[in-house]
């Protein structure tokens, strides 16, 4: 057996693997350090995509393992647009989208889903196996990828994106057998309104003083 698929511990007769249980702590120190608005959101969210994908790949959820390799491409993103935002000690410059950035995210989801889902189902039919529910699989990894882009550019609506996402992701999870990630999933959906709730007050405040 290697690191990778190294069970930690068990729950109700499921085997944890240590990569499934330190990247979701990976991904809950993302989610609170980006409530928190510091820059280690981006790195750590880097080492969470790494070990998430390794566990994803293993459990043979395809959408779940692109999404992870997405996280870390949108993590070197955001890492690159936090630095400058913050650059010389100044606050992060985090506002609401305009309406037209809203029309872009919701219409990006909806035909990104379209369009991965049609590509997952058509390379099932071809034999290779690559997901076993295209549909949740594919809702998943877009708007997992448009909430983190929104995340990078600092837009408050990048929260609510994440509780779309989770609505899927926590039973889908748990039907997978990634017992840890499921179990997170549902911890995300308290943090991500906590985060939410907080963007909010503090892009208002920063609008205050602009005016």
């Amino acid at each position: 057996m290697s690191w990778a698929d190294a069970a930690a511990f068990h729950v109700f007769g499921k085997p944890v693997l240590w990569t499934d249980l330190v990247g979701n702590v990976c991904a809950l120190g993302t989610v609170w350090l980006a409530i928190r608005r510091t820059i280690w959101t981006w790195p750590v969210q880097l080492l969470g995509s790494v070990l998430l994908f390794v566990a994803s790949v293993g459990a043979h959820i395809t959408g779940n393992a692109l999404k992870q390799a997405l996280f870390g491409i949108l993590a070197v993103y955001g890492w690159v647009k936090w630095s400058r935002g913050t650059r010389g000690g100044a606050e992060l410059p985090i506002r609401s989208a305009r309406l037209k950035e809203r029309a872009a995210l919701v219409g990006v989801m909806a035909a990104g889903t379209v369009a991965v889902a049609l590509l997952f189902t058509y390379l099932n039919a071809r034999g290779l196996d690559i997901s076993w529910a295209p549909w949740p699989d594919a809702y998943i990894f877009v708007g997992s990828a448009v909430a983190t882009w929104a995340q990078g550019r600092a837009l408050v609506d990048f929260w609510i994106v994440w509780v779309a996402v989770d609505l899927v992701g926590v039973p889908l999870a748990f039907s997978s057998g990634l017992v840890v990630s499921g179990l997170v999933y549902g911890v995300f959906f308290v943090m991500v309104m906590i985060g939410f709730r907080g963007w909010l007050r503090q892009s208002r405040e920063l609008r205050a003083v602009v005016a």
